[in-house]
């Protein structure tokens, strides 16, 4: 049986030895816009956040926008569902997770998002977001209003970053509607370690930064199956797990779990 590629996930996660920066921090709650300004041609995150691919030319008119940053303290939101939708955001340090709540009260997660990612899309069609987006940690984001990507060339660029999440939501619908429950949870650690080496860092350990339970709903899965597949694929010298902290000891043995047969 041919492999089955891992699907790109939007999943959101960063190494524990990313710095995140400290100064002017508050003491309490979300932090409002800060006075600190970030271009993207001095950020070391361009080639993974909105200038991804752009030429020198295009990179230049990116460049004009100067942006403010914001500071979001963990468990607070970034924005809430049906909140007015003014600008996007690139994820410059920590991680969120995007959630909806059910008819019946239970928290759906429907993505991770990490250091280089664009948020807040989901609002350009409606004027209002469509999910709640809450820090799993202390982070930075860079806000970019909507109106300053007027250019044509600017608008472009958004494009293809949009596209390149319908193309990460597609690799869920196909993990969640094809795969068995160790496959997805394989999957979904090897999509991670992809997104750190895509970032400078080691396939090999990170941080997790969301709950178990997290991870199975996003997963579609229950806690303790997430649980026990951990605990079997630590059995299996497949991956080391101290508590949050993941080591992946068999990529290619993950990789080959991918594409055993059906039973």
């Amino acid at each position: 049986m041919n492999a089955v590629p891992v699907p790109a996930l939007p999943n959101a996660l960063r190494p524990k030895a990313m710095p995140i920066a400290r100064h002017g921090e508050p003491q309490h709650g979300a932090a409002p816009v800060s006075s600190v300004q970030t271009r993207c041609g001095t950020c070391n995150l361009r080639e993974v956040c909105l200038p991804c691919g752009m030429q020198q030319l295009d990179m230049a008119l990116l460049d004009e926008v100067v942006y403010t940053r914001k500071r979001i303290k963990r468990g607070e939101s970034l924005y809430r569902l049906g909140s007015g939708f003014e600008s996007l955001y690139a994820v410059r340090s920590g991680f969120f997770k995007s959630r909806v709540v059910l008819e019946d009260g239970r928290d759906q997660v429907t993505g991770f998002h990490m250091a280089g990612e664009v948020l807040g899309m989901d609002g350009i069609g409606t004027n209002s977001h469509t999910a709640d987006v809450i820090a799993l940690e202390d982070s930075d984001v860079c806000v970019i209003p909507y109106s300053h990507l007027e250019t044509p060339r600017l608008r472009h660029q958004l494009h293809k970053v949009m596209s390149r999440e319908l193309v990460r939501d597609q690799g869920v619908m196909m993990l969640l509607g094809t795969m068995r429950a160790e496959e997805r949870l394989a999957a979904f650690l090897l999509n991670l370690s992809q997104r750190f080496v895509a970032r400078g860092y080691a396939c090999d350990e990170f941080h997790l930064r969301m709950t178990r339970d997290e991870i199975g709903s996003y997963l579609g899965l229950s806690l303790e199956t997430v649980s026990r597949l951990f605990s079997r694929f630590q059995d299996e010298d497949l991956i080391t797990v101290q508590q949050k902290h993941i080591c992946i000891l068999d990529i290619p043995g993950l990789r080959s779990m991918m594409s055993r047969d059906q039973d």
